[in-house]
């Protein structure tokens, strides 16, 4: 499973939930699932955001979803600092974790991170 929590929505965080929908299917039967929570204070808001992401990009399988709290769930210890957080998990274990402040999600580490969970969902 592949969990993004995000506060902000950028071209490149879009770019990566796009490639993600691809590689993830929930009817295929390996039981690769991704989904993508915006941390916010305005859920309202948030949500036509993350609806019109979903329309404009064709987002299929993977669920965006919002949590109403900037901070996130405190069981997942989500940096202050922290735009977007991405982990894959293995069962109850996180495998990777990857933690980008303003700006820190760029072109290369969406190429990255893509690679990372192709190898990770096989």
């Amino acid at each position: 499973m592949i969990n993004i929590q995000t506060r902000v929505i950028t071209d490149e965080l879009t770019s990566l939930v796009k490639q993600l929908d691809a590689l993830v299917d929930p009817a295929d039967g390996k039981g690769n699932h991704a989904f993508v929570v915006l941390l916010t204070d305005d859920a309202d808001a948030a949500e036509e955001k993350l609806t019109d992401l979903a329309e404009k990009n064709e987002i299929k399988n993977i669920p965006l979803t919002v949590f109403d709290g900037i901070a996130g769930p405190g069981s997942y210890k989500i940096a202050e600092e922290a735009d977007v957080t991405i982990m894959m998990w293995k069962g109850l274990q996180v495998e990777k974790n990857y933690a980008f402040g303003k700006d820190g999600l760029t072109a290369e580490a969406v190429k990255k991170i893509l690679k990372d969970a192709e190898d990770h969902l096989k």
